[in-house]
């Protein structure tokens, strides 16, 4: 009983302390999360935002864009990571130096390289025409007012400035692979893609399917690569849902534009469900 009454003022001190202390971080969480979340709802309450925003004939080819762009340029950039991670995980010196050199497009921040892409894709004297025009005598495409090509150059600027992360990461599961399992595999004759069908790829696999799914959630929010590049040009043909919504608030229209996140939602949140699933499931295993 002794003990129990020395404790207890000791621990409701703790406790007071501690509410002190983590009080910053829920008033930060309230006022930068929950209110702006809660008051961009609010604006979207209206049915007849979203009757205009199905009506808009901007709205169903940016749908199509945006699942296009989440398909295509996700599965590229993780299928070109699972690749290089394999080349940079080698111990060479020219390597180390090569991979240093390959992380700067995601070191350096977006808007000067992206508008410099832009400058370098100018039809009429951007670097990339004027190469072409040099070598083969032809002049170039209209990179960017061509809505297909726009969209390429889209995809390729954004698998290019988020390549170099992502290989890291694979890098990363890759090295935490014990050697031993290689050195076995070796000995059994294993040829390189036994090692990485047998070896490789069953230890990575989840860090793999993990890293894709958070990819598509933090690509789906990402307005950079389009908005920084096209604009959404020519003739607003090249939007996502990110770069939409941005088309709406800078038309005043802010009920559109909470409208056009909420209408993402439903790829947003099947996602953060998959993947907080597959993550429980594996620790599940794992334990």
């Amino acid at each position: 009983m002794a003990f129990s009454a020395a404790i207890s003022p000791r621990w409701s001190s703790f406790q007071t302390w501690g509410a002190i202390l983590i009080a910053p971080y829920v008033l930060v969480f309230l006022v930068f999360v929950i209110y702006p979340v809660s008051y961009g709802l609010w604006l979207a309450r209206n049915p007849d935002s979203y009757r205009t925003l199905f009506e808009d004939p901007v709205f169903l080819p940016t749908v199509m864009n945006t699942l296009v762009f989440l398909l295509v340029a996700v599965n590229v950039k993780f299928a070109l990571a699972l690749f290089l991670s394999g080349f940079f995980v080698h111990e060479r010196r020219w390597i180390r130096w090569l991979s240093v050199i390959f992380i700067i497009p995601w070191a350096v921040p977006a808007i000067p390289t992206i508008f410099s892409i832009r400058f370098m894709l100018n039809p009429e004297w951007g670097l990339v025409n004027s190469l072409i025009f040099r070598l083969f005598q032809v002049d170039g495409p209209n990179w960017l007012t061509n809505p297909p090509l726009a969209m390429m150059m889209a995809m390729i600027v954004h698998i290019w400035k988020a390549l170099p992360f992502w290989t890291l990461i694979l890098v990363a599961g890759r090295l935490a692979i014990p050697r031993e399992h290689y050195e076995a595999a070796s000995v059994d004759g294993a040829t390189s893609w036994q090692k990485f069908k047998f070896v490789t790829w069953p230890s990575i696999r989840t860090l793999y399917l993990t890293s894709t799914l958070l990819s598509l959630i933090w690509t789906l929010g990402d307005f950079n690569s389009v908005y920084l590049l096209t604009g959404g040009q020519p003739a607003d043909k090249t939007h996502v849902l990110a770069t939409l919504g941005i088309r709406y608030i800078r038309l005043d229209q802010l009920d559109h534009a909470m409208a056009t996140i909420v209408v993402a939602l439903p790829f947003v949140l099947p996602l953060v469900w998959f993947m907080m699933r597959r993550l429980s499931g594996d620790e599940q295993k794992t334990s």
